[in-house]
């Protein structure tokens, strides 16, 4: 189950991908604001039809919520719109690890308080060696992608 568990993660992980390449490209047709809002309007849609046949909860739980719990859905219009700004200026590949490296370094402080009742994990030098790796990649990742767009047409046909 758990290597399923792992292929459907990286399965979304490559709908990422795909959808923030064309969501840049929309966002620079149609603009930021309006690509965000036909992603989760037609996200919304389509999951008030999955919760309609094959929801098992009360939807009207949600008014029971905490305030703050109701806050992380402005998290994820938020990295939306953030993505569909910078993926057309800095490329797929330099927005994606840049996002992972984002989730690290949250990821590592809710882990080191225990946050939100969390499994508290001790932040030690493994940790931060790691996030040292992603930001080595990132900037070399970024300053292969400013080459590129850099370099003149007749030099990328060249090579």
């Amino acid at each position: 189950m758990n290597i399923a568990l792992l292929g459907m993660t990286l399965l979304g992980g490559i709908l990422l991908s795909a959808q923030s390449s064309i969501n840049g490209a929309f966002g620079q047709k149609a603009g930021a604001l309006e690509s965000t809002f036909l992603t989760f309007f037609t996200g919304m849609l389509l999951l008030a039809l999955a919760v309609l046949f094959f929801g098992q909860g009360d939807v009207l739980l949600i008014l029971d919520a905490p305030r703050w719990q109701l806050s992380a859905v402005w998290f994820g219009v938020s990295y939306l719109f953030l993505t569909i700004l910078s993926v057309p200026k800095i490329g797929v590949t330099a927005a994606s690890i840049a996002t992972v490296i984002g989730q690290l370094s949250a990821g590592m402080v809710l882990d080191h308080f225990g946050t939100f009742g969390g499994v508290e994990v001790a932040f030690d030098l493994k940790r931060f060696a790691g996030l040292l790796f992603m930001l080595a990649a990132l900037f070399f990742i970024y300053r292969g992608n400013k080459r590129r767009v850099e370099a003149p047409a007749s030099d990328s046909m060249a090579s």
